[in-house]
């Protein structure tokens, strides 16, 4: 082997097992895993990463921009965890030279606007944006038919989401727009997502849904509308939903349910109805009955009680009579 050659190699494999100041470094067989967490670290730490890193966390520093030439050094990354730093920004081709990514976490960030195309130069598979201040969630951010299975977008300040970037979603299968602004969702903007098995929408202003809000969605599993303001649900909303596991309703303003709406459950089935304002007069009927069938299906059944009429307030709504509902005739 000439002189050359051998420090070329060298230098290769000094640099394969280096790592950055202020970060600390593993080398498994899969790839080097760097993660750096000093809060006293302020730019992208290029000088010493390894050549085959396949892992970077950055969490908790004071990190406030990143570039693509950053990630050039790093052509094998797969997973690049950005988390509880100072970004505001990030450039339209920051993945462009790291087109093995699958998997980018930027939560607790300070991201308010993303550019076009922002996540088209990688093959991602996970993206989540936990906990930003994004306003709404562009379909320019992507290209069409994305590679994305899992999407997070909760803790923003979201008063929509466009229909054509869910559109671009076909492999979607976890969608996460919890603790946002959203009030109302557009007719049929889950249409596309065929694959959809977890939808969490929990912690939002939403005061109603449509009778086909979830009609395609019928891989779903669990489902999580808990902290609404839902005042009704369709009896027609979850017709289809055969593998729905976990239905999280509490906390919303459901005075009643409409008869049928969780009929056809099959087992393992829970559900969550708590802190609802239930109202325990004859409109009762069909709740009382089902969870009277069912108690064995029901989270915190103790804490599902009745609202009004005042003579029955506070009181378990499974504990009642059929006489004390004003129900005389009741059907086995």
């Amino acid at each position: 082997m000439n002189l050359r050659l051998f420090l070329a190699f060298t230098a290769l494999a000094e640099s394969a097992h280096s790592c950055p100041h202020l970060c600390s470094c593993s080398f498994p067989p899969s790839g080097a895993e760097v993660v750096c967490s000093q809060s006293s670290l302020m730019n992208f730490p290029v000088d010493g990463l390894p050549s085959n890193t396949t892992q970077i966390s950055i969490q908790s520093t004071e990190l406030g921009s990143i570039t693509a030439s950053h990630l050039s050094a790093v052509p094998l990354l797969n997973n690049l965890q950005l988390y509880h730093n100072n970004l505001t920004s990030l450039p339209a081709d920051l993945l462009k030279n790291v087109p093995l990514l699958n998997e980018l976490d930027l939560t607790g960030n300070q991201l308010v606007h993303l550019p076009p195309n922002v996540f088209s130069h990688a093959s991602l598979r996970s993206l989540v944006l936990k906990n930003n201040l994004i306003e709404v969630a562009e379909a320019e951010w992507i290209l069409g038919n994305s590679s994305l299975t899992w999407l997070d977008l909760p803790g923003n300040l979201l008063t929509g989401v466009s229909a054509a970037l869910l559109e671009k979603l076909p492999n979607l299968k976890n969608l996460d727009l919890s603790d946002n602004n959203l009030q109302v969702l557009q007719p049929d903007i889950l249409k596309n997502l065929h694959r959809l098995e977890m939808l969490n929408l929990a912690g939002n202003r939403i005061s109603s849904l449509k009778p086909t809000t979830f009609s395609h969605n019928v891989k779903l599993s669990q489902l999580f509308l808990q902290e609404n303001q839902l005042l009704e649900l369709p009896a027609t909303l979850l017709h289809g939903l055969q593998h729905l596991q976990l239905l999280l309703l509490n906390q919303n303003q459901l005075q009643h349910l409409p008869p049928g709406l969780l009929d056809e459950r099959k087992s393992p089935f829970q559900v969550a109805l708590s802190r609802n304002p239930w109202m325990c007069d004859e409109k009762v009927e069909y709740l009382w009955k089902w969870l009277t069938v069912y108690r064995q299906n029901v989270i915190f059944l103790e804490e599902v009680t009745c609202a009004g009429p005042e003579a029955l307030k506070d009181r378990r709504v499974v504990s009642l009579s059929c006489n004390e509902l004003g129900l005389q005739h009741i059907q086995n």
